[in-house]
């Protein structure tokens, strides 16, 4: 789940993990048992921002047909809207107290179903690429703007099957459109575009050229379709890693200028080993947490 406020001064991120694929601890496990490395990770960007991602054990995972629960915090879906309730500690360098909800609203809910692999090891689904979103977190974080909730369910490492992908989501006047591009370790090419009305039903969408635009901080390669002639750019800065970029950038789509959420993923720094206590640093280990009850 993401969603940027309407002044464009703020953005959130939301990603629930039953095996966080981004956990060194997770790796170092083997990746045997998912359900022993479960996270809610919270990242707020803007005055203020924080970052969470705690690695817990299975004892600290509940799940129901509409709630995930991952220690303190969790997410509920009442047929209308997901709540997330947070309650987390931020990592380095400002470890504080992340405590709210957030309330994401869909226009409609989508069924689509896309595998990124021609067997099927990783699949997408984006339930709401249109949403509203509300975020109250205290100490001023209190906003409302554009939101999109999706999942992805992978039976493989990603960095089994990807080298390299970008991902992007576009508020558009008359829906939203989202784009992935990835080179598999095959050397095979995925290239989609999918348009969605504001109620979530599919619509064709002309996908414009892949083009290249400013590298991240760490030096990530970026591309993001856009318009021939048009240079997408980077209007705010969201999460930067030696091998992960996300950021809201401004791209023109069928000659309308739009501003959305993307990310790039280098898969070929991920997979070396000298990136994992690096990550240990940003990813605490809590394997003990138990509910009360």
């Amino acid at each position: 789940m993401d969603g940027v406020s309407d002044c464009g001064d703020y953005a959130v991120s939301v990603i629930a993990f039953i095996g966080s694929v981004f956990s060194p601890w997770y790796r170092w496990s083997g990746r045997k048992r998912p359900e022993n490395h479960c996270c809610i990770n919270v990242a707020t960007y803007g005055r203020g921002g924080r970052f969470a991602m705690t690695d817990r054990g299975a004892a600290a995972l509940r799940q129901t047909v509409d709630s995930f629960t991952v220690g303190p915090s969790s997410l509920t879906w009442d047929g209308a809207r997901l709540t997330i309730d947070i309650d987390e500690v931020s990592s380095l360098p400002l470890i504080s107290r992340m405590r709210g909800r957030i309330t994401l609203t869909p226009a409609g809910v989508s069924s689509v179903e896309l595998p990124l692999t021609a067997d099927g090891t990783h699949i997408w689904r984006p339930f709401a690429p249109t949403s509203r979103i509300d975020v109250d977190l205290g100490k001023g974080w209190r906003w409302s703007g554009h939101g999109y909730f999706d999942a992805n369910f992978g039976t493989r490492a990603l960095e089994q099957d990807f080298d390299y992908w970008t991902w992007g989501r576009y508020p558009l006047k008359d829906g939203a459109a989202c784009f992935y591009d990835a080179t598999l370790r095959d050397g095979s090419k995925l290239a989609v575009g999918v348009g969605f009305t504001p109620t979530g039903d599919i619509v064709d969408v002309d996908a414009p050229p892949n083009t290249r635009f400013a590298r991240s901080l760490w030096a990530v390669r970026r591309e993001t379709r856009a318009d021939p002639g048009y240079r997408p750019r980077q209007v705010k800065a969201m999460l930067d890693a030696p091998f992960y970029t996300r950021a809201v950038v401004r791209t023109q789509l069928n000659g309308e200028e739009t501003e959305g959420v993307h990310e790039a993923l280098d898969l070929n720094r991920f997979r070396g080993p000298w990136l994992m206590p690096m990550l240990a640093v940003r990813v605490p280990r809590r394997a003990g947490w138990r509910f009360d009850d």
